[in-house]
């Protein structure tokens, strides 16, 4: 077993809560972010433990394709024929060697040794302690994928992403982008939180979380949003069951604005849940007018409704809804209509490290169909004159700007009598002003791209669409 520090947390007990996390995500297919949640809630872990777990599991989902490389070069005959068990025992003994370089190496091969020998047989166990001395021996010296020879197995392995995104990549961005924006995926993402303007402002929450030692920093490009470090639980954090702001990331806060809703007015949220940026409209409607919270799943709604009542936000009518039957009783009912819409989520790879090792390109073509049949339902609920807000965590353009075109050429065939709809240009109803030519230019037709690598946000896309008198 791991030596116990004074505090009485066990490093080995926080390596087998990661090796049980990343053998539920390769064999049942779950969720690294909801296993490790639970895990939490029902283990006793110190805080320094709560940290050095979520390092592991995150950092060798992260970094898997590099690690499986490594491994590939030591272990025989092959690292698919080894029991989940030890493959993952495997990796996280490579990731601790690779990046965690204060961890000591005696103990990284001690206790993948151990854990071998409780997930395996003594045989796997010296295989498992062969394996990590052999790569504590080598140091750094290994060979990769050369760039020059092949870019996109080079950056496939070096900067560990699937090789099908590295190829769409490269083709849209280039090769020292597609670097760049495989580089930011692999950074840990910030922690947002948007001020709750309805019950503070960001001046005095910025205080009382500093006086709470919280570091804060304002967002370049929107006023309610601030930047939290050195954080453990957003819940236990000063203001929150005040309601004084909600968890919600800087890009994502732009849609708000970008619909830009007043007091009074009718708004749809097609695709509500958790209810992040349906309580931000509410905020900057002033508390005034209706909005009405849809979503397909259920048990989502009564988040949506826990947000509100937290937040001090009463005009917000949650309900379940799938927003392809739309328009239903609200037929050009609402004066502006946010549609967030499923995606692949390429945008957002950093915060979810498991996600990028769960996509294939296929999935791309039929969110697509998805994300037109959404759009086709909703718009059908704006009114002559309003507005259409469009906005998914992808930055592929099938399912952005693509999307927008087609969605525009599809009603005109199918609701060739009704008003239509019309791309508008966007950058005026932001708070901040982007200053990239590119990005200016977007704006101008109507829709914006965030990435990662660039504006330092997730990546995202807005589109704003005015229906037709």
């Amino acid at each position: 077993m791991g030596k116990k520090r004074s505090d009485g947390a066990s490093p080995m007990k926080a390596r087998e809560g990661a090796l049980q996390v990343l053998y539920a995500v390769e064999v049942e297919g779950a969720y690294a972010n909801l296993v490790l949640d639970r895990l939490m809630r029902e283990a006793s872990f110190s805080k320094r433990d709560r940290a050095f777990l979520t390092e592991l599991v995150y950092g060798t989902l992260r970094w898997r394709a590099k690690v499986d490389w490594i491994l590939s070069q030591v272990v025989r005959p092959n690292l698919e024929q080894l029991t989940p068990w030890i493959r993952n025992i495997l990796r996280l003994g490579i990731y601790q060697l690779l990046f965690m370089e204060k961890i000591p190496p005696s103990a990284v091969c001690n206790e993948g040794t151990n854990l071998a020998k409780r997930y395996g047989h003594q045989g796997v166990a010296r295989l498992v302690n062969g394996v990590l001395r052999n790569v504590v021996r080598r140091g750094k010296d290994w060979s990769y994928p050369k760039v020059e020879e092949n870019p996109v197995e080079h950056i496939a392995v070096c900067y560990s992403h699937p090789q099908w995104i590295v190829e769409r990549w490269i083709e849209r961005y280039g090769l020292e982008d597609t670097m760049a924006l495989c580089s930011a995926n692999n950074q840990p993402a910030d922690n947002w939180i948007r001020t709750n303007t309805l019950r503070t402002s960001p001046a005095e929450l910025t205080q009382c979380l500093k006086q709470e030692g919280v570091e804060v920093e304002a967002s370049n490009l929107v006023p309610e949003g601030l930047k939290l470090k050195q954080i453990s639980a957003y819940p236990k954090l000063p203001g929150f069951a005040e309601g004084w702001f909600q968890v919600q990331d800087e890009s994502s806060m732009l849609a708000a604005h970008g619909l830009k809703p007043w007091p009074g007015a009718r708004i749809i949220d097609a695709c509500a849940a958790p209810g992040g940026k349906t309580t931000h409209l509410a905020q900057l409607m002033g508390n005034q007018g209706e909005i009405l919270a849809l979503d397909w799943h259920p048990h989502k709604i009564e988040l949506i409704k826990e947000n509100c009542q937290r937040l001090g936000i009463n005009i917000v009518q949650a309900g379940t809804q799938d927003a392809r039957e739309l328009p239903g009783p609200w037929l050009e009912w609402a004066d502006g209509v946010l549609v967030d819409a499923p995606c692949s989520g390429l945008g957002v790879l950093r915060r979810r490290s498991d996600a990028r090792w769960r996509k294939q390109p296929e999935q791309i073509a039929q969110l697509t169909i998805l994300q037109l049949e959404i759009l086709l339902a909703a718009g059908q609920c704006v009114r002559p004159g309003g507005v259409l807000l469009y906005s998914t965590c992808t930055i592929e353009p099938e399912e952005n700007e693509l999307l927008v075109q087609k969605f525009i050429s599809t009603w005109g065939s199918q609701f060739g009598k009704a008003a239509g709809f019309r791309l508008e240009e966007i950058g005026s109803f932001f708070p901040a002003g982007f200053d990239r030519k590119a990005d200016r230019q977007q704006m101008a037709q109507g829709y914006l791209t965030l990435l990662p690598h660039i504006h330092g946000t997730d990546g995202f896309f807005l589109a704003r669409l005015r229906r037709e008198e």
